[in-house]
């Protein structure tokens, strides 16, 4: 298989180190793409902390406590020390180190598979570019720790092919056989993975290794094949019994089965008939679920039908005219990477809530593949990824711009973000002028996508985002009433205005928002205010004081709020005004 130019690996390093510096940019901040429960389990976390125990969890939200197993709130408490150091960069340091070693897995693989140090880098930085890595693998409630855990199994198969995709077809079935040994190793990491999700990740990930394995072995007897069932048996049950230590140490298992089991797990099977009718209909059907592969890609998107017809040559095309390793094709490697996409895939369509999310374990095999057929993806689709990228880069220019004339950002921001969007549109006109560079500059200006949202954003974590008037520092010890209107965002304000008790209140009611304002300023000594840009002052008839007043963003849009006419005017749907009041 031929490697990339030599140069290339200069190029390829430079992506990959971009992609790093992009992820570390902003970890702390306060907008970065997440998922929307992140402060649920964010309160959890801390309150667990504060309690001074491992368990039981501690939540004081109805319903919503053991809705995650508890290796994820050990790592947030050890993280912040036990909450002495409760800040958002430290809850997800440790979500960035898991995918910064999940990149490093993409990295061997593909570096084993093509013995091309740049093909090797440049699958990290693939890894790094998707979508599902940026958004999901930073935030403290995050995929990247199930999908380290969970990926080294097939990346050890993926590695033990490797060499037979370079040199031929192995001579037989016993190097890629795990020794008993190495298949309860397999099981703890599945059980560590499934630690932070979910027991249920252990299925497609037992499923996944054992296709695979029969898949590059070939035609087998049976005696053979009851061993390799054996061997992912102990590692599933392995997995299993690591999870089901939380029943054993918990003080209250039978709260753990009722609430994650029963509620968190087997409620999303469903019922029989709506469960057909959402499967075959709808936004959560099989067929949407189909293109979850593109979803996670993101920006790559159409890079994915560029890869599959790109493999379906081999079975139209003259044989004679292929090279020996494609006239193997799929090969170990392949069939190990093909397993892993296809498992994932078809296993996440069966329960009746189905999410894109769900098969991010498997993105890794995706970003291999894409790195080893990088050269042979056809320009045009780089091309009109690039159509993507450009007014992507354009929206959030405007926001950006928007943001400055409002006076939401300081001089340091606008330069920082001006430099960020003049090298993105370089990269896009490199592209597009460079036949030769167009595939690296494409990556580079998805990469610089990511950047510019970071440039955009961050003067929200400096003053602009915070209260900080000096009246605002003091309040030590206060009632402050927050707003709350998606899942526990009250916990957000840990982090704005900590050492006070918050009392949070529904951010939407039936009531008109002025009438609801002095029952608020009567029952806490300081409330939060949430205002649209061009919304008179709430304390402009001298039943309220303004303690501070900051910029935030609204983070869940209605879906009629966006549209092409109001997408230039991120002013109507995006910004707003929060202002902390306090009684006269």
């Amino acid at each position: 298989m031929s490697g990339l130019p030599r140069r290339s690996s200069w190029a390829s390093a430079a992506l990959l180190a971009l992609a790093v510096l992009v992820y570390v940019w902003g970890l702390g901040g306060r907008n970065i793409p997440a998922n929307g429960d992140e402060m649920v389990y964010a309160h959890i976390a801390r309150l667990t902390a504060a309690s001074g125990h491992w368990l039981p969890l501690v939540s004081e939200l109805d319903h919503m406590r053991n809705t995650k197993p508890p290796l994820l709130f050990w790592q947030a408490v050890a993280a912040t020390d036990w909450g002495t150091n409760w800040n958002l960069w430290a809850l997800r340091l440790p979500s960035l180190l898991y995918t910064l070693a999940t990149a490093s897995l993409c990295v061997a693989m593909a570096w084993r598979i093509t013995a091309s140090r740049a093909k090797g880098l440049l699958a990290g930085a693939i890894y790094l570019a998707f979508l599902s890595s940026f958004r999901y693998g930073r935030p403290y409630l995050t995929s990247a720790a199930e999908s380290f855990w969970l990926s080294l199994p097939m990346c050890w198969l993926v590695w033990r092919c490797g060499a037979s995709g370079r040199n031929g077809p192995s001579a037989g079935p016993a190097p890629f056989e795990p020794g008993w040994g190495l298949s309860i190793v397999f099981g703890l990491a599945l059980g560590l993975g499934a630690g932070y999700k979910s027991f249920a990740l252990i299925a497609p990930a037992c499923a996944a290794f054992g296709l695979a394995l029969v898949w590059v072995q070939g035609c087998q007897d049976w005696s053979a094949l009851l061993l390799t069932g054996v061997k992912v048996a102990l590692m599933a049950a392995v997995g299993l019994a690591v999870f089901g230590l939380w029943f054993a140490f918990d003080p209250d298992p039978a709260a753990v089965w009722r609430e994650f089991v029963v509620g968190e797990n087997a409620a999303k099977l469903g019922q029989s008939g709506a469960y057909w009718q959402a499967a075959l209909s709808g936004s959560s059907s099989i067929w949407v679920q189909a293109l979850a592969y593109m979803v996670n890609a993101g920006l790559l998107a159409l890079l994915l039908p560029a890869l599959v017809l790109l493999g379906l040559k081999p079975l139209r095309n003259e044989r004679g005219r292929l090279s020996e390793q494609e006239q193997t094709w799929p090969g170990p490697w392949r069939k190990v990477l093909l397993a892993w996409l296809l498992v994932w895939l078809v296993v996440f369509c069966i329960p009746s809530t189905r999410s894109a999310r769900y098969v991010i374990p498997a993105m890794p095999a995706l970003a291999v593949l894409f790195a080893v057929h990088w050269q042979q993806l056809g320009r045009a689709w780089f091309v009109a990824t690039l159509a993507l990228v450009a007014p992507c880069l354009l929206v959030l220019g405007r926001i950006a711009w928007v943001m400055t004339e409002l006076g939401a950002g300081d001089t340091a921001s606008a330069v920082i973000a001006g430099l960020a969007f003049a090298v993105a549109g370089a990269c896009v006109i490199w592209a597009l002028l460079r036949p030769a560079n167009t595939r690296q500059a494409t990556l580079a200006a998805c990469l610089m996508v990511f950047t510019c949202f970071n440039a955009t954003v961050a003067p929200l974590d400096g003053a602009a985002g915070q209260f900080n008037t000096p009246a605002a520092r003091q309040l030590q010890g206060q009632r402050i009433a927050v707003p709350s209107g998606f899942n526990a965002q009250f916990e957000r304000y840990q982090f704005l205005l900590p050492g006070n008790r918050l009392r949070p209140y529904p951010a939407a009611g039936p009531e008109p928002a002025a009438a609801r304002l002095p029952e608020l300023l009567s029952s806490a000594d300081a409330v939060v205010w949430a205002l649209a840009v061009d919304a008179p002052q709430p304390c402009a008839g001298g039943q309220c004081k303004q303690i501070d007043c900051r910029w935030d963003i609204q983070g869940r849009q209605a879906g009629h709020a966006l549209g092409m006419a109001s997408l230039w005017y991120p002013q109507q749907w995006l910004l707003r005004r929060e202002c902390l009041l306090g009684r006269l």
